[in-house]
C-alpha cells in the first residue's frame, strides 16, 4: 500500500476540494516556516510525531527534511528515542484504567 508514488496523487484533493486544499497547504507552510523554534528543530518535532503516528509518508518526507536543515544521525536518534518514550509513557500510564479506584 505504502508507495511514495501515491503522493502524486494530492493533486486529487488540490482539484477537487481546493479551497481546503489551499488553506491546508498555507498553514503547513506557517507551521513549519521559522519562527522560535528553527525549521530543523521543527522538523525533529515532525520526525518524533510521524514515528509515534507510523505513517511511512511522514517518516520520509520529515526525515529528508530534517536533514536538509542539517539535523545529524544523534538528533534523529535522540528524537527517535524520545518517540518512543512518549509511546511507552502512554501504554504505562493507561495501564493505570486497569485496576478498580
Amino acid at each position: 500500500m505504502f508507495d511514495m508514488k501515491n503522493l502524486g496523487r494530492l493533486k486529487k484533493l488540490d482539484e477537487h476540494a481546493p479551497d481546503v486544499m489551499k488553506a491546508f497547504w498555507a498553514f503547513d507552510k506557517a507551521a513549519f516556516a521559522e519562527g522560535a523554534l528553527s525549521a530543523r528543530e521543527k522538523q525533529l518535532i515532525a520526525v518524533a510525531v510521524a514515528l509515534t503516528t507510523q505513517c511511512p509518508y511522514c517518516i520520509e518526507l520529515h526525515n529528508k527534511a530534517a536533514r536538509e536543515a542539517g539535523a545529524s544521525d544523534a538528533q534523529l536518534s535522540e528524537a527517535a528515542m524520545v518517540a518512543a518514550a512518549i509511546r511507552a509513557g502512554g501504554a504505562v500510564t493507561h495501564a493505570t484504567h486497569l485496576f478498580a479506584g
